[in-house]
C-alpha cells in the first residue's frame, strides 16, 4: 500500500526521495527490517495469547530424550511466521503483481489448512487432526489454482531472443546493448547442470502430432500439483525438533531470492546466460519478508523453544518454497535444494515401505532406521537435539550454495 502512496507522491507531486520506492532492492530490505521487528516484538505477545487460550502441544510418548517436557508448549506459532510475512508485503509489495497475488493466496491457503490441522488436534483433541484425504484436497486444490494462474494468465511471460537488440541505461547512464525480450507464454523450465539447460513440458506431447503446445497444460499442472505436495508435506515432517524446519526453510528461501532476483533483472539474466522472467523480481520483496519472519520466529523456536510452528507454519512454509521454485523456474532444483525435506520424506517412506515389506515376507516388521524421519533417528542414537539442528542448517546451507553455483556450472 505505501508503495503506490509514494509512486503517487512521485509522479503527481514529485516529493523528493520518494521515488525510491520504485526500487526493488529497498523495498525489500525494508520488508525485511518489518518483518524481524514484528515476528520478534509481536511474537511474544502471540505466543502469551496462545499460552493463555491454552494452545499447547500434546506430546506422544517416542521414547526421546527431553520430549515429555516440551508437552504444554504453545503451539499454531506458525501464525507468528504468516503476519510477519504478509503485513511487510502488503505494504511494501507491488499488489497487483501476478506472483505477489499467488503467493498471497498460497500462505492463506496453506495457512488456513495448517490451522485446521492444528484446531482439530488442540481443541478437538484428536491427534491425528485433520485427515489427510483432506489436507491433500488442500493441496492440489492450491496446485490446480497455481498451475491454471501460471499457465493461463498472460501476465506471466518469459523471455525469448530473436536478434533484435534494445539499449538499455544503468544508473551511472551508461548504455547496455542486450538482446531485446519478446515476451511470451511458454511451459519452458531450467535444467541444472546442462548447458542448454531449457526444457519445455509441452516438448512432452510433441508425438501427439501438429499443436501440441495448446495441451501442454495437461502436463504442467499435475507437475505443479506434485511438487506443491512433495514439498508442503515435507517441510511438515521436517517440522520435528526445535529451529529444524524454520532453519532450513530460511536457507533455502534466501537462495530462491537470488534467483527471483537475477531472473527478473534483464541485465543480470542476460550477463548469466538464464531465463528472463518479466515482473517476477517484485518477488524478492515477499521473500525478504518471509526470510525475516522465518529468523524472527527462531527467536523463539530456537531450543529450548518457547513455541512450535505447528502445520500452521510447516505447511505454509512448504507451499511457499514450491510455488517461489515453480514461479521462476527452479522447480527441478527442489531436490538439491531442499534436500533436507527430500531426505526427510525419503526416510519416512523407505521405514514404512520396508516394514510392510518384511512384516508380509517374515511374519514380522523391521526397519531401516532407528527412528523416521531421519531426525528422530539421530535422536535415537544419542544426538542432542540442538546438534543435530545445527549439522542440519549446515548441511541445508552447503546445499544452497551448490544450488545457486548453478547459475554459472552448467
Amino acid at each position: 500500500m505505501l508503495y503506490y502512496l509514494f509512486e503517487y507522491l512521485d509522479k503527481t507531486m514529485d516529493v523528493p526521495g520518494t521515488g525510491v520506492f520504485q526500487y526493488i532492492t529497498f523495498r525489500s530490505a525494508l520488508a525485511l527490517m518489518l518483518s524481524l521487528l514484528l515476528s520478534t516484538i509481536y511474537g511474544k505477545r502471540i505466543i502469551n495469547f496462545l499460552r493463555k487460550q491454552q494452545v499447547g502441544e500434546t506430546v506422544r510418548e517416542l521414547g526421546l530424550a527431553g520430549q515429555n517436557e516440551k508437552a504444554g508448549t504453545p503451539t499454531m506459532g506458525g501464525l507468528i511466521i504468516i503476519f510477519a510475512t504478509l503485513v511487510p508485503v502488503l505494504l511494501f509489495a507491488r499488489l497487483h503483481n501476478i506472483y505477489i497475488v499467488l503467493l498471497i493466496v498460497t500462505t492463506l491457503w496453506m495457512g488456513t489448512i495448517g490451522f485446521v490441522d492444528d484446531y482439530i488436534k488442540i481443541f478437538k483433541k484428536d491427534k491425528q487432526g485433520l485427515k489427510g484425504i483432506f489436507k491433500v484436497i488442500g493441496q492440489v486444490g492450491l496446485g490446480i489454482i497455481v498451475g491454471a494462474v501460471l499457465y493461463f494468465n498472460p501476465a506471466v511471460t518469459v523471455r525469448t531472443d530473436t536478434g533484435r537488440t534494445d539499449v538499455f541505461r544503468t544508473a551511472t547512464n551508461t548504455a547496455v546493448v542486450l538482446p531485446a525480450p519478446i515476451e511470451e507464454k511458454s511451459t519452458a523450465t531450467t535444467i541444472p547442470f546442462v548447458k542448454n539447460n531449457e526444457f519445455d513440458y509441452a516438448e512432452l506431447l510433441a508425438w501427439t502430432g501438429e499443436g501440441y503446445e495448446k495441451w501442454a497444460w495437461l502436463i504442467f499442472i499435475p507437475v505443479v500439483i506434485f511438487i506443491i505436495t512433495a514439498v508442503s508435506n515435507g517441510a511438515n515432517l521436517t517440522d520435528g525438533i526445535d529451529g529444524l524446519a524454520a532453519g532450513t526453510s530460511a536457507v533455502s528461501v534466501l537462495a530462491l531470492g537470488i534467483f527471483t532476483f537475477v531472473s527478473g533483472n534483464i541485465i543480470f539474466s542476460n550477463y548469466l546466460n538464464i531465463m528472463y522472467i518479466p515482473n517476477s523480481g517484485e518477488m524478492t520483496v515477499f521473500i525478504s519478508a518471509f526470510v525475516g519472519a522465518l529468523i524472527g520466529f527462531l527467536w523463539y523456536n530456537s531450543y529450548p523453544a518457547s513455541v512450535f510452528m505447528g502445520d500452521t507454519g510447516s505447511l505454509t512454509i512448504g507451499g511457499i518454497i514450491a510455488v517461489l521454485a515453480i514461479a521462476v523456474r527452479k522447480e527441478l532444483l527442489i531436490p538439491l535444494l531442499c534436500g533436507i525435506f527430500l531426505v526427510e520424506n525419503f526416510s519416512v517412506v523407505l521405514q514404512v515401505s520396508y516394514f510392510k515389506y518384511t512384516k508380509k515376507r517374515f511374519g514380522e516388521g523391521r526397519r531401516i532406521f532407528l527412528m523416521s524421519p531421519l531426525h528422530h533417528h539421530y535422536q535415537k542414537k544419542g544426538y542432542h537435539e540442538s546438534k543435530i539442528v545445527t549439522r542440519f542448517w549446515i548441511v541445508a546451507i552447503m546445499l544452497a550454495i551448490l544450488s545457486i553455483v548453478t547459475l554459472k556450472l552448467r
